[in-house]
């Protein structure tokens, strides 16, 4: 899962670089899309058709589109507020991670980390500051790919042990490589150059290589003790819009971060310690 946070944030980085040129929706199939290729390219010689065999084929369409949906709404967002401030409220999706839990996965929660989840959303309401002069409409769409992420990541815990990883992987962006293709045609424009087409392509590997290290992660622990860790994208967030877009967070967006990592990080601590 740090491996993964260190990953994203080349990811969304390119995607704000293309979403300046390029309709989101183009961006967010690029990414399903090349998604798709390279998982059929390493594993159908080796897996053959079992690598489309699944137990439980809705469960995956559903995790593929809650996938599918917070990545377009992420893309969307960052093409208008800088990436670090982006990550700071995506990383409301392990405290949504935490109160699903119990209900979803039947992994016990406590009252001390339902207060520790309320205290993480007053760091984003910090960051977001509604009704400020600050605050912008896109912020939303950040808290809503965050939503959309932790019913990905419950939904890639019901699935562990029931298929393979390399399989739940290849499902996971099947709905936005596939279903999108009514859309694209409509808004696609041929990429400018070859940085594009490399960016366009990277989107891709990079997803790839990412969500295959959440599966991984996923099924190898409880989702309420790995999801905390996702913190690691912050600092690569924060890194990628210095070094490309010279955006550096302020003082009230690393206040509402330190909130949310520490109450993620007290949710972690808490599991651990009963367990």
């Amino acid at each position: 899962m740090c491996l993964a946070g260190l990953i994203f944030p080349f990811m969304t980085g390119t995607a704000k670089i293309l979403g300046a040129d390029y309709s989101s929706l183009q961006v967010s199939w690029a990414r399903a899309f090349g998604h798709v290729l390279i998982m059929l390219a390493i594993f159908l010689p080796r897996r053959g058709m079992g690598l489309f065999r699944t137990r439980r084929p809705l469960l995956q369409l559903a995790r593929s589109t809650a996938m599918f949906t917070s990545n377009l709404c992420f893309f969307f967002a960052v093409t208008f507020i800088p990436l670090a401030k982006a990550a700071a409220v995506s990383l409301a999706a392990p405290l949504i991670v935490a109160l699903l839990a119990w209900p979803l996965l039947r992994e016990r929660t406590t009252p001390a980390r339902v207060l520790a989840s309320a205290f993480g959303f007053l760091g984003v309401l910090v960051v977001i500051r509604p009704g400020g002069a600050l605050f912008h409409w896109a912020s939303l769409f950040v808290l809503a790919s965050a939503g959309c992420y932790a019913l990905y990541q419950i939904l890639t815990r019901k699935l562990a042990g029931v298929d393979q990883p390399e399989t739940s992987n290849l499902y996971s962006s099947v709905i936005g490589a596939f279903g999108m293709l009514l859309v694209v045609p409509f808004v696609w424009r041929n990429p400018a150059t070859l940085a594009d087409a490399l960016m366009f392509v990277s989107l891709g590997v990079l997803g790839c290589a990412g969500h295959f290290l959440v599966v991984l992660a996923m099924g190898r622990a409880p989702a309420n003790i790995v999801s905390p860790f996702q913190y690691f994208q912050l600092l690569g967030s924060v890194g990628i819009g210095w070094l490309f877009f010279a955006d550096l967070p302020d003082a009230m967006t690393w206040l509402g971060a330190a909130i949310i990592v520490a109450a993620g990080l007290f949710i972690g601590w808490d599991q651990t310690r009963r367990r």
